[in-house]
């Protein structure tokens, strides 16, 4: 059975050349749902967007396997009466990279093209031979001769601004492109409902595919579906940082290097016991895997299903991902195939009523 087909590749390119910014993903978890649908035997989205199906619903025991859905954006901030628009963030956008990209500013009349301006290296001299970006000094020029222009055009504070690059592929290998993270992750839970479909396998349990939204302001959409699923086991799904490009250094920041295969997480908030399930899992399997520490919280999803009802065992997954929170983030195709052959084989080890407790 294939892991990555070329129907779910044309799915992937689609759903990841869509903007999903946080607290605006609905256009993409209506992408992600449709493709879902035929996998699952029911399907649900909570009242701000996190959207998820059910395999075998109503069991007592209930199992989740998650990714989020929303990527890092800009917001409207700031329209200057001479036609130039100053920006907040929304999530962890880096305004490092922000200058010269295209961007789409989503308006109720439909999308408005913009860039990011800066000025011509010609006339950085002196002191502003030094000039660099800050959240303070980039701007998005719209090609508009003042501020009512703009405004003609549905512009406002408060529209949200996404970067337009598209996926490609890179050396046959690698995904390139804007919010791998982590839609790349509700691609590969979307790939184990398949997978359980196509190959007839019969779960004891509940199974909630879940594509969570607001993951990138503090994990509030996990932190609202836990509570309506009450799940008693969770798998999530995101990316981490491959280590291995120039300028960052492994020893400080983790050993992780695209291509090797997926990571596992030790932390405070990733249960043991599920984790050397899925450890073990990865041995009989001969599933390549890598291991990384976060000292405190992972700053996934995983701290919030963790943390939630009273305690929940929950487990991290984590993709290899080069140039994170930039519009070329790269991810190898090998790694997202573990990914999902990890979780899929992973779920056929918990039992029905599995006690994870400690002793």
């Amino acid at each position: 059975m294939a892991i990555i087909t070329q129907k779910s590749e044309k799915f992937l390119q689609k759903y990841l050349n869509n903007a999903s910014p946080t607290g605006f993903e609905s256009p993409g978890q209506k992408l992600w749902l449709n493709y879902l649908k035929p996998y699952v035997d029911e399907y649900h989205i909570d009242d701000y967007g996190t959207a998820y199906g059910i395999i075998n619903p109503g069991q007592d025991y209930r199992v989740v396997i998650e990714g989020h859905a929303d990527e890092i954006s800009w917001f409207v901030n700031f329209i200057s009466d001479d036609g130039f628009i100053s920006v907040i963030r929304n999530g962890g956008s880096d305004h490092i990279i922000a200058p010269s990209k295209r961007v789409n500013i989503h308006t109720k009349k439909g999308i408005v093209k913009g860039v990011f301006g800066w000025p011509a290296i010609h006339l950085r001299k002196g002191a502003d031979a030094k000039l660099t970006p800050t959240l303070e000094n980039i701007f998005i020029d719209v090609g508009a001769k003042d501020k009512k222009e703009i405004e003609k055009m549905g512009i406002h504070v408060g529209c949200v601004i996404t970067f337009e690059d598209e996926m490609m592929m890179l050396n046959d290998k690698y995904y390139v492109g804007r919010a791998l993270d982590n839609r790349m992750g509700g691609f590969c839970v979307a790939e184990v409902a398949r997978m359980i479909k196509e190959s007839k396998t019969k779960l004891p349990y509940s199974l909630y595919i879940v594509n969570s939204v607001q993951e990138e302001i503090g994990l509030r959409g996990a932190q609202m579906i836990a509570e309506r699923i009450k799940p008693n086991v969770a798998i999530v799904t995101d990316v981490t940082h491959d280590t291995h490009t120039p300028l960052i250094t492994p020893k400080k920041v983790g050993d992780i290097k695209a291509g090797l295969g997926p990571s596992v997480t030790y932390a405070p908030a990733v249960h043991n016991k599920l984790l050397q399930l899925i450890i073990d899992t990865a041995e009989k399997k001969k599933i390549k895997f890598q291991r990384e520490a976060s000292s405190r919280a992972t700053g996934t999803d995983t701290d919030a299903f963790a943390y939630s009802n009273a305690g929940v065992p929950a487990a991290l997954i984590s993709l290899p991902l080069r140039y994170m929170h930039t519009t070329v983030e790269m991810a190898h195709k090998d790694d997202v195939e573990a990914v999902i052959k990890l979780i899929f084989e992973s779920l056929k080890n918990i039992k029905k009523n599995h006690n994870f407790k400690y002793f």
